[in-house]
């Protein structure tokens, strides 16, 4: 998918010698429909990129690449085979920078197209993946998945990571070149106005409502949360592979799945408390769309909530979740609101494009000309198979 936009007002750059990157490749594993962080926050960037005046090749699944389902998690799809689709997109597209979002398939051969043509590229850090596959196999030990993480992203220009404690937690790891990168909020969607609105969306239920929001996996650590002794309701929103067993093991929650938009809006408004369990997310999304509907969070003081929540009164980490949620609900909801207004999707963009790698423009000139011919016949075999394919579906 490439997306392109009016020509807008040129940002300032760092040094005027190296101006940021305006044509950008954007590698992913993570698309739609998938749910999660990663995809919001790669949909909101590239919207906002697009607004700024860039122009963006995004590599995805759902390119028309052959997709495997990723084991345990059958609904996500993985693209395989696409390594030479992605050279030739490259060499076609000619950006100014190259950023891999996540350590799938796709993202390993755009990896291995950048080093092949010397071309520098970015990286970032959404998911602990070490302790994600730690909790989902306890056989495979922490370090098998961190020398994994480090053959992926130790040729990478720069590491962006989303919190302070993760990039303290990386380096602490041996990685190098690491980076901050925040996040975003939709504060116009998610709105302490939508709290109450025909009675709230909890209107039968006793309180306080606690809520989670996110997937429903092992590795969310939401059977902690459901096993807290809590006064009211626990509400799980969303899917998973653990919905089913959450479901039977714990029939006095309520789990009514998958919200969007809107109707996902007002159960954070109508909330009491987001009750945030994860030990493995390196932000949480979640956490500021509960804070912008002026929903409190309570959370262990983990990756991601200790980097929001200390010193705001915005929400409660501690060791002991029953603690937070009980501090947290008397906590003030106006605070809540004030502190996500703090964090815009624009504002992620300009980091993330300050972030990327590109080559200086008298390299990147010299780059492209040496390419020049191998970027015509690759152009020329496009417009070929393009030209067959249209006078097929004619005749």
């Amino acid at each position: 998918m490439t997306v392109s936009a009016e020509p807008a007002p040129a940002v300032e750059a760092q040094d005027a010698a190296e101006p940021l990157a305006r044509r950008i490749m954007i590698v992913t594993d993570a698309w739609h429909p998938q749910v999660n962080g990663v995809v919001t926050t790669l949909a909101k960037v590239i919207k906002e990129l697009g607004e700024m005046g860039c122009e963006l090749e995004i590599v995805s699944p759902n390119d028309g690449y052959r997709t495997i389902p990723l084991i345990t998690y059958s609904e996500i799809r993985l693209a395989i085979n696409a390594r030479d689709d992605i050279e030739e997109r490259f060499l076609i597209f000619a950006p100014d920078a190259v950023h891999i979002a996540t350590e799938g398939p796709l993202g390993w051969a755009a990896r291995g197209i950048c080093l092949k043509y010397k071309f520098p590229f970015t990286t970032s850090y959404h998911t602990q993946f070490p302790e994600y596959v730690h909790a989902r196999f306890p056989w495979v030990p922490l370090w098998a998945g961190y020398r994994y993480m480090h053959a992926f992203h130790d040729k990478s220009g720069r590491i962006m990571v989303a919190t302070p404690t993760m990039m303290n937690r990386l380096v602490d790891h041996n990685f190098k070149n690491v980076t901050a990168w925040s996040r975003g909020v939709e504060t116009d969607l998610f709105h302490p106005a939508k709290r109450d609105v025909e009675n709230g969306v909890y209107k039968d239920l006793a309180r306080p409502i606690w809520l989670n929001v996110g997937r429903v996996a092992v590795e969310k650590n939401i059977d902690t949360f459901l096993k807290t002794d809590l006064p009211g309701t626990k509400v799980v929103v969303g899917d998973g592979p653990q919905r089913a067993e959450l479901m039977q093991r714990y029939p006095g929650a309520v789990f009514p799945g998958v919200k969007t938009g809107e109707e996902l809006a007002r159960y954070f408004a109508d909330a009491d408390v987001f009750v945030f369990p994860s030990l493995t997310d390196t932000f949480g999304l979640v956490l500021l769309e509960a804070m912008s509907a002026g929903t409190p969070v309570a959370a262990f003081p983990a990756p991601g909530p200790i980097d929001i929540l200390p010193g705001t009164d915005a929400g409660i980490c501690d060791d002991d979740l029953r603690v937070a949620c009980m501090e947290a609900l008397k906590l003030d909801r106006t605070t809540a609101r004030r502190i996500a207004e703090g964090y815009s999707w624009r504002a992620c963009a300009e980091a993330f494009q300050r972030n990327l790698e590109p080559l200086p423009k008298p390299e990147k000139r010299r780059f492209w000309n040496r390419l020049a011919d191998l970027r015509r016949r690759r152009r020329e075999r496009r417009d070929a198979r393009r030209a067959a394919k249209a006078a097929a579906a004619r005749s």
